[in-house]
């Protein structure tokens, strides 16, 4: 029996085919009309744009460019969701799809997977079906491609969409590389003046945006004197000419007394401008060679080299009475006091860090005497006898392994699916109960034990790692710290616990994104040899820091931790909200994973999943747990 209505349905099919077939040819013969006889380069690129974007129905249509240098490319044009933001930034060639298309002289799309070694599907599986590119090859060499991200509607890009673009670029690469012949031309018409003027506006604009870089990595917005990184830069460089020279250095701390008083009665804006005049007052009665800082909130800090005690206690009490003369603040007198701490180099900290803490103890002791002023003395010092016994412990707990590892779990967002872990070191004794990460990690490494730590969490959580993926497929995150990793034996270390690729596939290294601020060049190599073990590479806090896209995308991370300070309230706040979907296109443009810590509520899940983020880490899935019951999650998951 012959099914009609089949049969008719089939007719309705190939005319609706028929249909959309007319429509883009006559789209083609459009695009190709316009674009014939026009010259202007960027309306080149925005018809381009629109018209391939409308051919493959993509959210997000880009057109990056190889530029001159041959190692860069440009995203000169685009249409639709987010690519104002896109168009404009330049990459390396070797970062993302668009390396990946260029490399292999071949277009992306879903298809490419299975061709594909089981490292690299792993590597870009997650790109299939979301993008597609093709090469725009013009008479002699690549120009560029066009890449379409995201179908409307949801869905994967298919074979006939990919023939579709590859037809529409091998029209349009004609028509670019004429208006980049001609452009071109125009430019080399210009005046030797004109190219001049022209390179000192981009100088300028390139000092000024360099200044811009370092005076926010480096220098308090509110007062415009250093911050914390500086200072201790400063104050290290000083400790090293002392030691050449043979000269003391005095370190005066200043907390400002009952300052939150004054921005509960007056507000925080005229607090701020408070924090300002006390700066410009003390700055005024510096010495050359002086450096005053701001540590944050009401707390200040200034280096004196050159200084004995008895000098930097002079200096530190005609600075106190300096301090304490009145204040306009707005038609309002304001009479300011504060608790002044001094500690000498070298007989009260032979560096930085045991400096500014024999100081602070000072300053605390400060507080309770009737001067307000105080030289550091070990023996009222609480905190001293408290660390002493502190560090006794720790090396015995060192010895006696009684440190222990927690893992948290991470999931993927898409899935759900439980993917890796990080662990987190814990230490629980019967005479201190849990003592806080933090409070002993910092006693680790003032006492040149946190290398050691460190190590030790390597090699556990690898071993803990080796067991689980006998049955499970995750990865373990190990936290390391910037001092380990400058550790002239860290290579030689991770190379003794880890091994083999084979190992190392089952870790990843997390880093703290200020790390890039001062030790750059010397991190590349390090990471470079971590990368080689199979080891991932995370950028954790990711946010909180100054790391410049140029070195960030330079260097062999495959990971980005958003911040849990940026989770927190992204669900109501507008501006978390923007820096997380920022950083979810950033680190997917570069080919990078992105985690979410600190992800408490299915609000905040819910912001996450709207933006396409990876991986979500936090109590809403679960609290970190002992290894014992991280295998129950494991199994109950």
């Amino acid at each position: 029996m012959i099914n009609k209505p089949h049969k008719k349905s089939n007719v309705v099919d190939l005319n609706q085919s028929l249909k959309d077939r007319e429509i883009e040819i006559d789209l083609l013969q459009k695009t190709f009309a316009e674009i014939g006889s026009e010259l202007d380069l960027d309306k080149v690129f925005q018809i381009v744009a629109e018209r391939a974007r409308t051919l493959v129905q993509a959210e997000t249509l880009l057109i990056p460019l190889l530029d001159e240098n041959c190692e860069t490319y440009t995203y000169r044009g685009g249409s639709g969701k987010n690519s104002d933001e896109i168009v404009g930034e330049s990459l390396p060639l070797e970062f993302g799809v668009c390396g990946w298309v260029w490399k292999h002289k071949r277009p992306w799309w879903l298809g490419v997977l299975d061709e594909l070694s089981d490292d690299e599907k792993n590597l870009w599986e997650e790109e299939a079906g979301t993008m597609i590119m093709v090469p725009l090859q013009g008479r002699r060499h690549f120009l560029g491609g066009i890449s379409g991200i995201n179908k409307i509607g949801g869905g994967e890009f298919t074979r006939r969409d990919l023939n579709l673009l590859q037809m529409f670029a091998s029209i349009v690469s004609i028509a670019i590389e004429n208006a980049m012949a001609v452009n071109n031309m125009e430019k080399t018409r210009t005046t030797n003046d004109d190219y001049r003027m022209r390179l000192e506006v981009l100088n300028k604009q390139l000092l000024e945006s360099s200044k811009e870089l370092e005076y926010l990595s480096l220098y308090d917005t509110v007062t415009g004197l250093p911050n914390r990184s500086l200072f201790h830069d400063r104050l290290s460089r000083n400790i090293s000419q002392a030691i050449l020279a043979e000269e003391y250095i005095g370190l005066l701390l200043i907390d400002l007394n009952r300052f939150k008083e004054v921005n509960e009665a007056l507000g925080h804006d005229r607090g701020d401008l408070l924090l300002k005049k006390i700066a410009r007052r003390l700055e005024r009665n510096l010495k050359s060679n002086e450096t005053l800082a701001r540590l944050g909130g009401d707390e200040f800090v200034i280096i004196l080299p050159d200084c004995n005690e008895a000098q930097s206690m002079r200096r530190a009490k005609d600075l106190k009475v300096l301090l304490e003369e009145p204040f306009n603040i707005v038609n309002t007198k304001i009479v300011v006091s504060g608790s002044f701490g001094v500690a000498m180099f070298p007989v009260q900290g032979d560096d930085a860090s045991s400096l500014l803490s024999h100081a602070d103890s000072a300053m605390y002791e400060a507080k309770n005497n009737a001067t307000g002023l105080c030289l550091y003395d070990p023996a009222l010092d609480h905190m001293t006898r408290g660390h002493l016994v502190m560090v006794a412990d720790i090396r015995r707990a060192m010895e006696e392994r009684q440190f222990e590892l927690y893992y948290q779990p991470k999931i993927s967002i898409k899935d759900k699916k439980l993917i890796a872990a990080e662990a987190l070191g814990r230490w629980v004794t019967e005479e201190r109960g849990t003592v806080p990460p933090d409070s002993f990690i910092k006693v680790l490494e003032q006492n040149g034990l946190l290398n050691e730590y460190t190590y030790w969490a390597i090699e556990s959580a690898l071993q803990q790692a080796i067991i689980w993926n006998r049955e499970y497929n995750l990865r373990v995150a190990v936290n390391l710290s910037p001092h380990t990793l400058m550790d002239p034996k860290f290579i030689e270390n991770v190379d003794k616990i880890v091994g083999s690729k084979e190992n190392g596939q089952y870790l990843t290294f997390e880093i703290t994104e200020n790390l890039f601020l001062s030790e750059y060049d010397s991190l590349k190599d390090v990471l470079e040899y971590v990368c080689q073990l199979g080891i991932n590479l995370s950028i954790d806090d990711y946010g909180t820091g100054y790391s410049s896209l140029s070195r960030l995308i330079k260097l062999p991370v495959s990971e980005i931790k958003i911040d849990k300070s940026f989770i927190k309230n992204v669900d109501t706040n507008k501006d978390d909200e923007v820096v997380v979907k920022s950083t979810i296109d950033l680190a997917h443009n570069l080919g990078m994973t992105v985690v979410a810590e600190g992800v408490e509520d299915e609000a905040a899940m819910e912001i996450l999943r709207k933006y396409n983020c990876d991986v979500a880490q936090g109590f809403l899935i679960s609290r970190p747990l002992p290894a014992s019951e991280f295998d129950q999650f494991l199994k109950d998951y």
